[in-house]
């Protein structure tokens, strides 16, 4: 059932016709419910994670506001169902291009610092999608660096 609404969901808003197009609405789908995942990290969920969440997701897949509300609202259900991060980090990893990868790192920087504070839990959670994605140590820090100098806060 929930394949159903998902497939559903990527048929309407995204025309899938071949294997290019299924990747592309999972990689959607994977990255949305690790945006989810990092909203949830700290055990609140404040309304400048959701606005962070959505902008990222209209922003790096250019969506609709409604295309973005139920792609959420898919991630939501993704991520309460998912055991372990594997199984949307597998996909990012193969397909995602190194800058693309960064570009996640950063959206999960986003969403850990919307609340203006960085909780053990929300970092623990970026270094290891970095690290199974493949986001060198190194980008890792600069891709925190430039999302803190960008909300104006400090080191």
């Amino acid at each position: 059932m929930m394949l159903d609404s998902i497939r559903s969901f990527f048929e309407n808003n995204f025309s899938l016709v071949n294997t290019a197009d299924d990747v592309s609405a999972r990689l959607k789908l994977a990255t949305a419910a690790l945006l989810i995942e990092m909203m949830q990290q700290d055990g609140e969920s404040h309304d400048a994670e959701h606005r962070a969440v959505r902008t990222a997701l209209r922003e790096k897949f250019n969506l609709s506001e409604e295309e973005t509300r139920q792609l959420v609202e898919l991630a939501h259900d993704e991520a309460r169902s998912a055991t372990d991060y594997y199984q949307f980090t597998r996909l990012i990893a193969q397909e995602f291009s190194q800058q693309q990868k960064i570009k996640v790192i950063e959206y999960l920087w986003v969403i850990a610092f919307a609340d203006e504070q960085l909780n053990s839990y929300e970092e623990h959670m970026v270094r290891r999608i970095a690290d199974l994605i493949y986001v060198p140590h190194a980008d890792f820090i600069q891709a925190k660096h430039r999302v803190q100098k960008s909300m104006g806060l400090a080191d």
